[in-house]
């Protein structure tokens, strides 16, 4: 086991709602050159699997363990079960909690999302820190700053906690994904030279609502005046003039709900939409570039192993006055009116607005995958994982190895050289469910050896080697060969009856394991408490 001194630093940063296409490194006109040369000098992952939503992931990525086993099956509304309990099990432990466990200081910043539920218009009534919604600080980290809940305002937020106390002022110029770096940044400097740090660096970036600079907008404006169709193709070119997969697949067609963009009647606030998420991506990469800046002005870069990916694919939900809306407030902290929903008479992007960039866009950013957030097919799941370690591994080509989520506390635990304990709080924690990547992040031959898993609102799939079974909820199971046809257009099912028969009873095995609940039992539980007639929003 290293040293204390020599054990690195990690920084795992994680944006909300990217697209697998939304970086220049996977094909994208959004000016992402900090992530980008990170990927270079460093590791892609091409095909790193998340969980197909915010919370879910979340859970996964800090435990090692499946969304359901970490108590986080669906969102932060309890349904009844250990697995739908809405906030992490006791049964499982953070990487936070892993590594204090071993020496290290834990620094969060930004958004949680694992607490249960906590309604925006409500937060006088909120209980944050007792049994069922508790704080990074309760769970492992020295240090916290940032959001409880899934959604901000990104100038003016309804609520944000520094370690135990809420901040109950803002500066005019606030703005959460720079204000997460900066605290992120002096949470690294108040860290003693010889202890090692980690730092989770959670985005609200880029998910709606559709808040960014006005300077960062007008970076793109007219940049997406052509529209989704000649974006989506732009891109698709893009990545196979790179490289960027073994197979040059074909594109998925567009979205069956998506109509074509020459029958689109409003396409400059269309175009301001897609140019005002661009921005919010361009101004998440500008606060990890500032990060790297200091991090080479302390001499930390070094040997700090930086991990970047995003908790799903592009987000098609569409901002209904009446619906998602409806959670959050409806005035600034300074009293102004937000114009709710997507409104066309309302040009986005401003703190006066509330807004997202919806389906045609969401369809963009997935490229060149099948479906989007919510679902498990390659565009809800599909996230790149950038690496860096300039101490741990040299930089190497682009790898296609099939991992998930999970597997991210391993590989932690084996760079850092920390153990996996086994108890914490007096509660026995249930065993890894991942596996280490740092051998294929070192330039090594490497499949992973269990089957991975997916369940997310009756939408299942199991991953096995080349093979993945899938289905969308109610509907047939499908097959595909994932290495001739990724972007799932050539559907096996029929054609090998052995091979689905053993891949769909290992899914149902797991789901039976895990306590994965039907979604006709689940929904009706998740529509009262969220008071909504629909999940869609």
């Amino acid at each position: 086991m290293p040293e204390m001194s020599e054990r690195p630093n990690v920084i795992l940063i994680l944006a909300d709602d990217l697209g697998f296409a939304d970086l220049g490194v996977t094909g994208s006109e959004i000016k992402t050159p900090n992530i980008d040369a990170l990927a270079r000098d460093g590791a892609m992952l091409s095909t790193m699997y998340n969980c197909a939503r915010c919370c879910p992931t979340r859970a996964s990525l800090l435990t090692g363990l499946y969304p359901h086993n970490a108590g986080v099956g669906h969102m932060g509304a309890n349904l009844g079960t250990p697995a739908y309990q809405g906030f992490l099990r006791n049964d499982s432990a953070t990487i936070a909690e892993h590594l204090r466990a071993n020496g290290y200081r834990t620094l969060m910043s930004g958004k949680w999302h694992v607490a249960g539920d906590f309604m925006a218009r409500e937060v006088d009534s909120w209980r944050v820190g007792d049994v069922e919604h508790p704080t990074p600080r309760q769970r492992g980290f020295d240090r916290f700053y940032g959001i409880v809940d899934g959604v901000t305002h990104f100038f003016s937020p309804h609520y944000m906690l520094e370690d135990d106390s809420r901040v109950e002022t803002f500066p005019d110029d606030f703005y959460f994904t720079d204000a997460i770096t900066d605290k992120a940044i002096g949470m690294i400097e108040e860290t003693p030279d010889d202890q090692p740090f980690f730092l989770y660096l959670a985005h609200t970036a880029p998910h709606w609502p559709l808040h960014a600079h006005e300077e960062d907008i007008a970076r793109y404006d007219g940049a997406y005046n052509a529209g989704w169709d000649a974006t989506r193709t732009a891109r698709h070119e893009t990545m196979n003039a790179m490289g960027l997969f073994q197979t040059t697949w074909d594109i998925s067609p567009r979205d069956h709900q998506v109509h074509p963009w020459t029958a689109e009647q409003n396409t400059d606030w269309e175009a301001r939409k897609m140019a005002t998420y661009a921005a919010m991506v361009d101004r998440m990469d500008q606060s990890i570039g500032r990060l790297i800046v200091e991090l080479k002005r302390m001499d930390k870069f070094d040997n700090t192993m930086i991990l970047f990916l995003s908790d799903n694919g592009g987000c098609a939900e569409f901002m209904a006055e009446d619906g998602w809306a409806k959670f959050f407030p409806e005035t600034t902290a300074d009293g102004r009116k937000i114009e709710m929903g997507n409104r066309p008479d309302v040009i986005p992007g401003n703190a006066l607005t509330y807004q997202s960039y919806d389906k045609p866009w969401a369809n963009v950013s997935n490229a060149p995958f099948r479906l989007f957030k919510h679902y498990v097919h390659e565009g809800g799941i599909s996230t790149p994982l950038v690496a860096h370690w300039p101490k741990g591994f040299t930089a190497r080509d682009t790898a296609h190895a099939a991992c998930h989520v999970v597997d991210i506390l391993p590989t932690i635990l084996e760079a850092t050289g920390c153990k996996y304990q086994s108890e914490v709080g007096g509660h026995e924690i249930q065993p890894m469910q991942g596996e280490s990547l740092l051998s294929l992040l070192r330039g090594n031959e490497w499949e992973r050896e269990q089957p991975i898993f997916f369940e997310h609102e009756g939408n299942a799939a199991i991953r096995l080697g080349q093979f993945k079974l899938v289905r969308q909820y109610s509907q047939d199971w499908e097959l595909y060969d994932m290495e001739a046809d990724r972007t799932e257009l050539n559907n096996l099912a029929g054609a090998s009856p052995k091979l689905e028969a053993d891949l769909k009873g290992q899914y149902l095995s797991w789901a039976a394991q895990t306590g994965v609940l039907d979604w006709e039992i689940a929904l009706p539980k998740l529509l009262d408490a969220w008071k909504l007639e629909s999940a869609e929003g």
